[in-house]
């Protein structure tokens, strides 16, 4: 089977040219080819002499994921549902605000961690995503996007940066490791599309404008903080261990305390000197006065901000979100005490697209028992 060269980081990409016995700068004009320009056809990269692109193209292919639907939100948000392969299809969503763009990306078909109260986990889990699969969602979304800017049926402005408008304004300019998946559990696929995104020859963001969220696999952090420090965000909803340990299950395993300290140690070499707390809004369960003083005791040591997030309702969920004065409530106390503390807004949730209600489409390998867990609150 013929590589697949979507697959592949720069360095990557320059063994492939030594095997193949060329220069290795031949891989910063590939790079630019297919992700500045969004090229998948070796015969119409102008500037590779002609026995190079038939070179190419009898060894390899670009091949990006398969487009199942795409549907706009009335607020503007954009959900694609993208083929994988053998009945899996996982989601990707932009959400388009006045000062930037942020395209939400997936990392694996389904997701093993069984949160219990996001979509894509009640799922169960398949596989992780290639490379390509996973640097694909971008590559799908900025041709996308592009065209619709433009207005045309296919991007051919070559000169045009990965997701720019006609005026030149860049329409993707955040990338959020955020979708189906836990990222860290796929943790070299990943670090190679993100290595892509920040690439000068691919999609040029800078480290803080990529954002990778965990449910917290302490040893993969710190691998992180190594290969490829971008901002990270940290999926907490709960102030304590017990709590933590239902709602989060991979707590049992990477309790609190190790988490936190994993979390001071990543700032070490982040390009933000704060990690975002997730904090989803669980009404009766999470969202109560004397859990907002528990937080504020438990990360008083790391510099942090807090994204709370009222949660999305998806079928047989068993839960509800947090009504609005309870969550203005908590975030009050925390505010009080100095944190940083943002509300996210409901983006998308007429088309499914909202946070915690990705789901897709997974043929579930762990043959997981789905079941409504009733959690009391403590």
């Amino acid at each position: 089977m013929k590589p697949n060269l979507l697959d592949l980081d720069a360095a990557q990409l320059t063994g492939f040219f030594a095997e193949i016995g060329e220069k290795p700068f031949r891989a910063k004009q590939l790079l630019r080819w297919m992700h500045q320009r969004g090229e998948a056809d070796f015969s119409n990269m102008s500037d590779l002499a002609k026995s190079l692109r038939e070179k190419l193209a009898a060894s390899a292919v670009i091949d990006a994921p398969r487009i199942v639907s795409d549907a706009t939100a009335a607020d503007g948000t954009r959900k694609w549902l993208i083929d994988v392969g053998n009945g899996n299809a996982v989601e990707s969503v932009f959400i388009p605000e006045t000062d930037r763009g942020t395209l939400c990306v997936s990392s694996q078909a389904g997701c093993a961690l069984d949160c219990k109260f996001c979509s894509t986990g009640k799922q169960g889990f398949n596989r992780n995503l290639s490379t390509a699969e996973i640097i694909g969602q971008l590559w799908i979304a900025s041709r996308a996007l592009e065209r619709d800017a433009a207005g045309i049926p296919d991007a051919t402005d070559a000169a045009r940066a990965p997701g720019a408008s006609p005026k030149g304004e860049r329409i993707i300019s955040n990338v959020v490791m955020m979708g189906m998946g836990e990222p860290l559990a796929n943790f070299d696929n990943v670090v190679a599309a993100m290595r892509l995104m920040l690439d000068d020859n691919a999609y040029g963001l800078s480290r803080r404008r990529v954002t990778l969220s965990t449910a917290g696999i302490v040893p993969a952090i710190d691998r992180l903080r190594e290969a490829c420090p971008v901002a990270l965000a940290v999926s907490l909803h709960a102030p304590n261990d017990a709590l933590r340990d239902v709602l989060v299950p991979i707590n049992r395993k990477y309790p609190l305390a190790e988490l936190l300290a994993a979390c001071q140690r990543y700032l070490d070499k982040a390009p933000r000197d704060f990690v975002t707390f997730e904090y989803v809004m669980l009404d009766g369960v999470n969202d109560g006065a004397e859990h907002a003083r528990q937080l504020l005791a438990l990360v008083r040591e790391v510099p942090c901000k807090f994204n709370l997030i009222p949660f999305n309702p998806f079928p047989n969920s068993g839960f509800k979100r947090s009504p609005r004065e309870a969550i203005r409530r908590f975030a009050e106390i925390l505010i009080s005490a100095g944190l940083v503390v943002t509300t996210r807004k409901t983006r998308g949730d007429d088309i499914d697209a909202a946070c915690g209600q990705l789901a897709g489409r997974v043929d579930d390998k762990t043959r997981r028992t789905r079941r409504v867990v009733e959690i009391q609150p403590c």
